[in-house]
């Protein structure tokens, strides 16, 4: 599988981890929920093996990325109806 399609289902998988990492962690920081949801979602796209087939060069700057993803699905969610007051 090509590494845009991989990437592609993680980032479509963001707004579903992000409600289980928040019903799960609730109590948690939000820090501590960005990480959750950090490692579910790399684990799922494989960044082990993206790294090892060196379609991600800089797994620190990716994973940055995708933290940054993570805050704007949060900001969404949190700007939504979902978002309970």
């Amino acid at each position: 599988m090509n590494f845009l399609k991989i990437f592609f289902r993680g980032i479509s998988l963001l707004p579903g981890v992000v409600q289980s990492v928040e019903a799960l962690f609730g109590t948690k920081s939000g820090a501590q929920k960005k990480e959750a949801a950090l490692h579910l979602v790399s684990a799922t796209i494989n960044i082990t093996d993206a790294l090892e087939k060196k379609t991600i060069i800089d797994a620190p700057s990716f994973s940055s990325g995708l933290g940054t993803i993570i805050d704007g699905v949060v900001a969404c969610l949190n700007a939504s109806i979902w978002h309970k007051s």
